[in-house]
């Protein structure tokens, strides 16, 4: 069994069905060096679709709010419009920046204007000085809201929102995201995760994360991934995660270990912010490289993408500021004839994933779930479930979720 790209590139045509990469062969894709012009180009190009807005949507509050585990950010306008968002677990200690240095920006704008209030958050009060995670995840928690809110106003979808809904169904693939486990155990685990979801594809971690080569304990990685595949079979798709655990020599020997295997990609090999040291790597495999979940900057991306420093590119829908910038990525990514498949944080993030997969063309060969469909199920009228392998698409308008008041009757403000 042999994974290479071309393997990979007709996996995501057979996918998602209006993949970009239609037409690009695998030698092209490999050696395309297309011009920052073009990539630039493809970035600014307009996301947000505000056809049938045609009156000022003017934000009076935003909120963070707290009801038991979960954080929720509520946006009303001026005239009664309402959304909500669910954000990630990093609103624990992010609260301070988004109550003083983000939600106040917003306040008194036009919705309708999200794309340009991206860019301009970044300079409130210098917040470029927090580029990163810190600034990025409470601007994404209120996109989505926002987004939701435009939605419902609408009575669209964020797919259709952004540009046009491409699918309904999306395939998936289990991450177990352990390294406590010994080989047996981890295998033992994946399997358990197969028989649950239905799933054709399971991702495990490799190496030690940030660890400078050193494993999470002692030949963990040389036994698993050949016990995973034994395990497993081979009409499962295996892939593996080193979180920045290698340099690019033990990155490519472990690169080495997954072709044998037949995995269908290798996800941060070597420290995120290494892009030199992860082209290397892509380079010498002939397995596909995946890269950018910790990233934070669309030039670093445009560096990725023109110089083929990965070959899937994997903006975090929360850490990297929301489903707009994450879109201007896909659309750069699909000049270059490489996919965007998002990398996802939160329980509730699976479900941006999917409105970001119903309406990018070219996001690979399966999406990343983590379960947790029955925590959010009665959340939504339309179907919310994970049969044979796929997800389908919430299709309320904005988010999905039906009943917002329901949803935050016993939330409390965070201050």
């Amino acid at each position: 069994m042999t994974c290479n790209r071309r393997r990979f590139l007709q996996g995501t045509l057979a996918g998602g069905g209006l993949a970009l990469t239609a037409g690009v062969s695998s030698t092209a894709a490999d050696n395309a060096r297309v011009t920052t012009e073009a990539l630039d180009r493809a970035a600014e190009a307009p996301v947000l679709d505000t056809r049938g807005l045609t009156s000022p949507i003017v934000m009076e509050s935003i909120e963070l709010l707290r009801a038991g585990n979960e954080h929720f950010v509520r946006v009303r306008s001026k005239d009664g419009a309402e959304g909500v968002s669910v954000t990630n677990s990093r609103a624990d200690y992010l609260y301070p920046i988004f109550n003083q240095l983000v939600a106040p920006y917003f306040v008194g704008k036009d919705a309708r204007r999200l794309e340009s209030h991206l860019f301009e958050v970044y300079r409130f009060r210098s917040n470029y000085k927090l580029q990163g995670l810190a600034l990025w995840c409470p601007v994404a928690w209120v996109e989505f809201a926002l987004l939701d809110m435009l939605g419902r106003v609408a009575g669209k979808s964020i797919g259709q929102l952004l540009g046009g809904v491409v699918r309904r169904r999306v395939p998936v693939y289990i991450a177990s995201g352990r390294r406590d486990t010994t080989p047996q155990e981890e295998v033992a685990y994946l399997q358990r995760l197969v028989a649950e979801s239905g799933a054709k594809a399971v991702k495990f971690r490799v190496g030690g994360r940030m660890s400078r080569n050193a494993d999470a304990m002692p030949g963990r990685t040389e036994a698993l991934i050949p016990l995973a595949r034994k395990a497993l079979g081979p009409t499962i798709d295996i892939h593996a995660d080193a979180n920045s655990s290698y340099d690019p020599p033990r990155a490519i020997e472990v690169g080495r270990m997954l072709e044998e295997i037949g995995a269908v990609y290798f996800e941060e090999p070597c420290p995120f912010d290494h892009l030199e040291d992860t082209r290397r790597v892509t380079d010498a495999l002939k397995i596909p490289v995946a890269g950018g979940e910790q990233e934070f900057s669309q030039r670093r991306f445009r560096w990725m993408i023109a110089n083929r420093g990965v070959d899937i590119v994997q903006p975090d829908l929360q850490y990297y500021g929301g489903l707009i910038r994450s879109t201007r990525v896909a659309r750069m990514a699909a000049v270059a004839g490489m996919p965007t498949t998002v990398h996802i944080s939160g329980g509730f993030g699976f479900v941006y994933m999917l409105h970001f997969a119903s309406c990018t063309p070219d996001v690979g060969m399966y999406q990343e779930y983590k379960l947790g469909v029955s925590k959010y199920r009665s959340w939504f009228d339309s179907p919310l479930d994970v049969r044979d392998g796929r997800m389908t698409v919430p299709t309320g308008p904005g988010v999905g979720i039906k009943d917002i008041g329901a949803l935050l009757q016993d939330a409390r403000p965070v201050k």
